[in-house]
């Protein structure tokens, strides 16, 4: 597999090999960023530089999409791209244990240094399916 190190490049490896549907969110600030018009699939896209066996959620996240996604009938996904692989977890399936983590940047604009606390779950790799 080639590694994805942007959400840009995962949403067109989504788009090319499993989602040829595939639509990004009219909204910058969305909670998630692309949809499967035919699978009805609301997805939030996530790379990480190095491979984790566990993969960070935010509870905010988490919590808007499966409202958004009840509301309208979609399947909320959470698709996360490592060295090693492109996990799938289908956030109705999964039930987080949530925690709250003290080192969360502020932003992902990594000039911004402040930290703060953030309600995350951690999702093993293993529940996940790989794409």
């Amino acid at each position: 597999m080639r590694l994805i190190y942007k959400e840009e490049d995962l949403f067109k490896y989504l788009k090319l090999n499993y989602f040829p549907d595939l639509v990004k969110s009219r909204k910058k600030m969305s909670k998630w960023d692309c949809y499967s018009v035919d699978n009805k699939y609301r997805i939030e896209l996530k790379c990480r530089t190095r491979h984790y066996n566990t993969l960070l959620l935010e509870k905010m996240k988490y919590e808007a999409m499966i409202k958004t996604c009840s509301e309208h009938r979609d399947t909320p996904l959470y698709i996360c791209s490592t060295p090693k692989n492109v996990y799938c977890f289908n956030l109705y399936t999964i039930e987080p244990s949530w925690e709250v983590n003290y080192r969360n940047p502020a932003t992902t604009h990594f000039t911004n240094r402040k930290r703060v606390a953030k309600e995350v779950a951690y999702l093993d790799v293993i529940d996940a399916t790989v794409l």
